[in-house]
């Protein structure tokens, strides 16, 4: 895994984990690490987008596709 990679998977975490405590040092990362805005929104936005679909997956109780 490149670096870049782990910045991009650390900050995700972070933003699953406790979104509150993101700070502006975060993204500072992953721009050192070669992301620009552009990028960084949508890292976010996907992070984001796959917290939404499986809370609310779990919250109906709605089961995973048999072939995952």
């Amino acid at each position: 895994m490149s670096a870049a990679d782990r910045v991009m998977l650390d900050y995700a975490i972070k933003l699953t984990r406790a979104p509150k405590s993101v700070t502006a040092a975060d993204l500072d990362a992953l721009r050192d690490a070669g992301f620009g805005d552009v990028a960084i929104h949508d890292i976010a936005q996907v992070t984001s987008l796959f917290n939404y679909y499986n809370r609310l997956a779990d919250g109906l109780g709605i089961a995973s596709e048999p072939d995952w």
